[in-house]
């Protein structure tokens, strides 16, 4: 039976080291792929790709490249994580057809909101000329914001940001979707990346987001009681 989602997020834990003896299963699994896509995402461009490694030896390739740590070498699947920000422009695409064939739903203003949006906002944003433009849309936001309100995060490494957050907030309903089945995850970033790009043989433009082990925890899996800061000192309320 599944849990809850409020179970879910009680029971996940950063699991360490996973049972040898007890297997996952690969649809269980790739179910909990399909919640993560259903994440919200900047703009609704969906930069990301998910790896779901089920090959043995490919997982202890990876666990190699994540320095063996246990939560890999124990892993029964590693499901990975990938941002794909130079496939911006047919991510677009994508939205302008599904928008252009859910027209009648929208009003003429409406639509021509989403279209100029798509077709000329995400191009400014995400267009980066040899990191030139970066700086010039850098300057050009801070001079305009001096006079009205105007998104400012336009350079490269703030779009970059972007995408990693959209990942990020998706590995975790992937990883609350796997609680809710029992299944077990570790979330992890110690790793070589260019190692686990030959690996998966990415392109230079991917950038792995995370890695996370997954299966059933050992008696050993949970290092420990859960801290957390307490929520009075993270909690302000205006």
């Amino acid at each position: 039976m599944e849990k809850t989602v409020s179970e879910a997020i009680k029971y996940r834990r950063s699991v360490r080291r996973f049972d040898k003896d007890l297997e996952i299963d690969d649809n269980i699994v790739k179910k909990c792929i399909e919640n993560a896509v259903l994440a919200p995402t900047s703009s609704n461009l969906q930069l990301w790709e998910f790896y779901h490694i089920t090959n043995n030896n490919l997982i202890k390739k990876i666990a190699k490249s994540c320095f063996n740590q246990p939560a890999a070498r124990t892993a029964k699947q590693l499901v990975i994580t990938v941002v794909r920000r130079d496939l911006w422009r047919d991510r677009a695409k994508d939205n302008i057809k599904f928008q252009e064939s859910n027209k009648e739903s929208m009003s003429e203003r409406e639509y021509k909101l989403v279209m100029k949006y798509y077709k000329t906002v995400i191009p400014l944003a995400y267009n980066n000329f040899l990191g030139i433009l970066s700086y010039i849309k850098y300057l050009y936001a801070w001079f305009i914001g001096l006079f009205r309100v105007i998104f400012r995060q336009l350079r490269k490494s703030d779009m970059r940001i972007v995408a990693h957050k959209s990942a990020g907030l998706a590995s975790q309903n992937f990883m609350i979707s796997m609680a809710g089945y029992n299944y077990d995850t570790c979330p992890m970033e110690g790793f070589d990346s260019i190692r686990i790009k030959k690996n998966l043989n990415l392109s230079k433009s991917s950038e792995i987001n995370m890695i996370i082990g997954c299966g059933i925890r050992s008696s050993k899996g949970v290092y420990g009681k859960r801290f957390r800061i307490p929520f009075k000192k993270v909690y302000k309320k205006r």
